[in-house]
């Protein structure tokens, strides 16, 4: 079961750094008003949800505790994120405002997943 864990977390990991890296590859053009939602973004957090759920049932299904308020909030964060590349992913530019709220949202997410125990 641990081996199907550590697969799990690293396609988690794949994810993230897709999402992550889509917004970054497009910080530029977001500062020139032109940025857009990529289609690494949309599957990187597509990516984060599936494995991020069969993880949380590995993990049940092998007694190990899970935190399920983090795990809640993590979820809500992506739901957001997964909502806004999901509904904006065909637009040419998408506004600052609802670029740099992909982007925060993913760092937020990263962090709570490191830091809070």
């Amino acid at each position: 079961m641990d081996v199907l864990i550590s697969v799990f977390v690293g396609l988690h990991i794949i994810g993230i750094a897709a999402l992550l890296g889509g917004f970054l590859t497009q910080m530029k053009a977001m500062s020139a008003g032109t940025a857009r939602f990529n289609p690494a973004m949309l599957h990187g957090a597509l990516t984060m949800l599936i494995t991020g759920v069969a993880l949380v049932g590995l993990n049940q299904a092998d007694d190990q505790a899970v935190n399920n308020v983090k795990i809640g909030v993590k979820l809500a964060l992506l739901v957001v994120i997964l909502g806004l590349v999901y509904v904006k992913r065909d637009e040419e530019k998408v506004d600052k405002a609802a670029f740099g709220t992909v982007g925060l949202l993913t760092v937020a997410n990263i962090f709570i997943a490191v830091l809070w125990t």
